[in-house]
C-alpha cells in the first residue's frame, strides 16, 4: 500500500483528502504545517506527498524544495493561487505537478496515479531502503545529500538483493547475476563481499539486514516502515 503525505493548514481538506484517498486503496499522513510534515517525511517512508502552499511555520515552496533535496518521491502543489508566475515559482522548487484550489477529488486522484506510472518507469534505476536511494545508473548510494561510494561489485550485489526484497538468492544465483556465467571463483567470494556489506552499512541495521539462509544463500529483509512498497 502507498503512503501519502497531506499537507494543508485546513482540517477540511485534510479529512476530505484522507477519506477519498483511504478508500482508493492508499495510506495517508496528514500534517497541518510544514514543519510537521518535515517531521513525518524523516519519520515514515512516504511514497508521495501533496503540498498546501500557503501554510504557517515552513510554507510549501519552502517544504517541496526540501522534500527535493532529501528524497526521491512525487510532489503536487495544491493552492488557491493562479497567477502564471506562482506556478514558476513551484516548478522551480521542484513540484511534479500542480493543482489550483477549489478542486475535485478524482482529478487530484488521477494526477497523482499518472505520478506513480511516471516514477514506476524510473524506479528500475533507483531503489529506495529507508534514507537510502540506490542510484543503479550511477553507481552510487545517496542518505540526504552524503554520497557512498561501493567497489562495484559491493554495489551490484547489495542492488540486487536490495531490488528483491526478501526474496531468498542462492550463492550460485548471485556469482551468476552479479559476476557473470563465466566467472572462475568460487562462491566463498559472496560471503566476502556480504560480510564486506554487512560492516559498511552497521550503522543501518536497524532499517536493514542482510540475512544468511543457512546452506541455502542470502536475503535482504527490511524493517516495517521502510519498505518501499509494491
Amino acid at each position: 500500500m502507498k503512503k501519502l503525505l497531506i499537507a494543508d493548514d485546513d482540517a477540511h481538506i485534510r479529512t476530505l483528502l484522507r477519506h477519498f484517498l483511504t478508500a482508493e486503496g492508499y495510506s495517508v499522513v496528514e500534517a497541518k504545517d510544514g514543519q510537521e510534515a518535515m517531521d513525518k517525511l524523516a519519520a515514515e517512508g512516504l511514497d508521495l506527498a501533496v503540498v498546501d502552499v500557503m501554510m504557517p511555520k515552513v510554507d510549501g515552496l519552502e517544504l517541496c524544495g526540501h522534500i527535493r533535496e532529501h528524497y526521491d518521491i512525487p510532489v503536487i502543489l495544491l493552492t488557491a493561487r493562479e497567477q502564471l508566475a506562482d506556478k514558476e515559482q513551484g516548478y522551480r522548487q521542484g513540484t511534479d505537478d500542480y493543482v489550483t484550489k477549489p478542486f475535485e477529488p478524482e482529478e487530484l486522484l488521477f494526477r497523482i496515479q499518472a505520478l506513480f506510472r511516471r516514477y514506476s518507469l524510473a524506479s528500475k534505476e533507483r531503489i529506495r531502503l529507508g534514507p537510502l536511494m540506490i542510484d543503479r545508473r550511477n553507481y552510487e548510494i545517496r542518505d540526504g545529500d552524503a554520497v557512498m561510494l561501493l567497489p562495484r561489485k559491493e554495489f551490484e550485489l547489495l542492488a540486487q538483493l536490495a531490488q528483491f526484497v526478501g526474496r531468498l538468492f542462492g550463492r550460485d544465483e548471485l556469482i551468476r547475476l552479479v559476476w557473470g556465467g563465466d566467472y572462475a571463483g568460487d562462491e566463498r567470494t559472496v560471503d566476502v563481499h556480504v560480510k564486506r556489506l554487512r560492516q559498511r552499512f552497521a550503522d543501518y541495521e536497524s532499517i536493514f539486514h542482510i540475512q544468511t539462509v543457512r546452506g541455502l544463500g542470502y536475503k535482504l529483509e527490511v524493517s516495517e516502515g521502510n519498505r518501499n512498497p509494491d
